[in-house]
């Protein structure tokens, strides 16, 4: 079993440093836990797990420690069901404006541009939202039943946390999951075909 304390640490550091020690653990695998101190690391450790296939459980522990324990290897992985749209097709949106000029019609050509994307055939594999993008995903979005028709067909919404944190807009998240820079940054290097806005 290897421990990784991460407290005080915030995302992505923990899910790094969770990465690295699985890998280590190799094809023989065995448990990670790893200690931090926030509910977003928690979030993005139990997230990352499931993405990889195995088993995470977390336990809340004294003076705001949460033990966030990973099971890997042989036997240990969750049955993924396989259903989500994989275009290969990743779509990285980093404002809430789309193009220069007047913010009124960048708006406009934004929520035109995301109800494009709901109707391509198969729709995204992901959407990546960050910066001031992070307020297309939230609860006063003009496009939230675009973004939630898409993630009704399988397309993975994700939303950077400290973006959220950042504009005081996390419990307004209305679409998709809470990722960590880390996770974006993978998700844009694997993509068979890249659009960034």
């Amino acid at each position: 079993m290897i421990t990784i304390d991460a407290l005080g640490q915030v995302c992505p550091i923990p899910v790094i440093r969770a990465k690295k020690a699985l890998a280590e653990l190799g094809e023989a695998g065995g448990v990670v836990t790893v200690l931090v101190d926030n509910d977003i690391s928690r979030q993005n450790l139990q997230k990352m797990a499931e993405g990889m296939g195995y088993q995470a459980e977390y336990l809340e522990k004294d003076n705001g420690v949460i033990e966030v324990t990973i099971v890997a290897g042989e036997g240990c992985a969750v049955e993924t069901s396989g259903t989500a749209a994989d275009s290969g097709l990743v779509v990285a949106i980093g404002r809430n404006t789309m193009g220069e000029g007047s913010e009124e019609l960048g708006r406009i050509l934004l929520k035109g541009f995301i109800y494009s994307l709901r109707e391509l055939t198969p729709p995204p594999a992901r959407l990546l939202f960050f910066n001031s993008g992070a307020h297309l995903t939230s609860k006063d979005s003009n496009s939230i039943e675009d973004l939630k028709a898409m993630a009704a067909q399988g397309t993975i919404i994700q939303t950077c946390g400290t973006c959220l944190n950042y504009y005081g807009i996390t419990e307004q998240l209305a679409v998709g999951q809470v990722a960590n820079m880390y996770d974006i940054v993978t998700a844009m290097t694997e993509a068979k075909r890249l659009i960034n806005i």
